[in-house]
């Protein structure tokens, strides 16, 4: 069954996180994941790790904006058990 897809918005809130130096390293991970996911026929799904990170991305008060957008894109895009 294929996985959801990133959408456009959130594609490039992923992008922007990736290329901005003061990251958290979570919050790129999380970015990284929802990018993998930009494909039309995307079969992929958010690993339990990268996950985690995203969920920690959405809670961290300091998370900007666009990290946020990426790890909710990630975390959208996670396999329910």
């Amino acid at each position: 069954m294929p996985g959801k897809t990133t959408s456009t918005k959130a594609a490039s809130a992923a992008s922007k996180t990736l290329k901005s130096a003061s990251t958290a390293s979570k919050s790129k991970s999380a970015a990284g994941s929802a990018l993998a996911q930009t494909e039309t026929r995307n079969t992929k799904n958010t690993s339990s790790p990268a996950a985690t990170k995203a969920s920690k991305t959405l809670s961290d008060g300091r998370s900007g904006s666009a990290s946020k957008s990426a790890a909710d894109s990630a975390l959208s895009q996670k396999k329910k058990k």
